[in-house]
């Protein structure tokens, strides 16, 4: 799979302060800003806090990264919360920074880290699968939980989460198995005691859609070659994951689909339902393009990216779609975080134009971009 991301390069980051982007572009909708330009390594995640601090990650995909989480400051990026927490301790998975998917601020003071300990896709190392999260105040981490064995499969990439503080001692996390090779599921984890279980594992919802086949900037893509040149798709299970404001409702897609799924919360949570009940439990909302994030507003609506289509939509609370933004230049839109300043923010890496997915070839221009665009929305509340 590392040949997939592989590049070469240290990480340079260059801020544009938000000003609109030069280059030409063609689309509809709002017009995007660039926030922050990288001319490093390819990011995917960003969060940004109630106060209007900006975190991105940078998995280790293959690109040169001396850090897998940093802040944006001053025009900078500084790795975060040290250079020392960004480095794999060989003796103790859990304490640094192995590969981390996703950044998640949880409106509590408190930004949570994503470890997938899985660089490359490789299978998890470990004890080291892992969120942790780092009080804003002292940037000092303040909890981390480790991911019990049972709901890590050798095949397992955890790849986003939300979280809940209505639900349980200390709050809930439901976290997206988006694994290449095996079941994805979501993970449901009791951040007081530490437990953890595996859900809809392998069901429909959070599998790949077989007749799926996806097309962007005209032509077939996420196409692979092995050493013997026979090709491929790369197919990846359950991915995006929103909240609903209420807490009440789980939006989540796969990858490799253009469906949204969505379930209750307090089913997934109670051990009494059964896997069947469960997927009966699980309404298909329809198509809204091929998804990587998603997001949730305090207004009840439901954001998704759309990298056919270089958009982000937008699901109102009555099930209608709006287009938010359809520009050339949003060219793999990832992750999307609201800010308090009523932006959406989010990550276009140009991830389909990877070496892996074009014979080896590095069809990736930078910089890569931190965009946002006036979407005048508060994020959906955690408690």
């Amino acid at each position: 799979m590392k040949a997939f991301f592989q590049a070469t390069g240290l990480a340079v980051a260059v801020s544009l302060s938000a000003m609109a982007m030069a280059d030409t572009a063609s689309g509809t909708g709002a017009n995007p800003e660039r926030v922050f330009a990288f001319n490093g390594a390819m990011p995917t995640g960003v969060t940004v806090t109630e106060t209007g601090r900006i975190f991105i990650n940078f998995p280790r995909w293959g690109d040169d990264v001396p850090y897998t989480v940093a802040e944006i400051r001053q025009g900078h990026l500084v790795p975060y919360p040290d250079l020392k927490t960004n480095v794999e301790n060989a003796k103790d998975p859990a304490a640094g920074f192995i590969s981390v998917q996703s950044v998640v601020a949880d409106g509590q003071g408190r930004v949570w880290v994503l470890d997938t300990a899985a660089p490359a896709f490789s299978e998890p190392k470990a004890g080291g699968a892992k969120l942790i999260a780092i009080d804003l105040n002292t940037n000092k981490i303040v909890k981390t939980v480790v991911f019990p064995r049972e709901v890590i499969l050798p095949t397992t990439y955890v790849n986003d989460v939300r979280f809940d503080f209505r639900a349980g001692k200390e709050g809930t996390a439901y976290v997206t198995d988006s694994s290449v090779k095996g079941p994805g599921g979501i993970i449901v984890l009791d951040l007081a005691s530490g437990t953890a279980t595996r859900r809809l594992s392998g069901a429909k919802s959070t599998s790949v859609d077989p007749e799926f086949r996806p097309v962007i900037e005209g032509k077939p893509a996420l196409i692979t070659r092995d050493a013997q040149g026979k090709s491929g798709l790369l197919t990846v299970a359950s991915d995006g994951i929103a909240l609903s404001s209420d807490g009440k409702t789980l939006y989540f897609c796969p990858l490799s689909s253009r469906h949204l799924y969505a379930v209750p919360t307090a089913l997934l949570r109670d051990p009494n339902v059964s896997e069947a009940e469960l997927e009966r439990a699980v309404v298909d909302l329809g198509e809204k393009g091929a998804s990587d994030g998603l997001e949730a507003d305090a207004d009840g609506a439901v954001y998704a990216g759309d990298y056919e289509h270089n958009s982000i939509r937008k699901r109102l609370a009555d099930g209608t779609w709006q287009t938010v933004v359809e520009d050339s230049r949003v060219l793999w839109p990832d992750t999307l975080s609201i800010g308090p300043d009523g932006y959406l923010y989010f990550t276009a890496n140009q991830l389909h134009r990877s070496p892996g997915f074009n014979d080896g070839q590095d069809k990736r221009v930078k910089p890569y971009s931190l965009m946002r665009v006036k979407i005048d929305a508060k994020p959906a509340p955690t408690h």
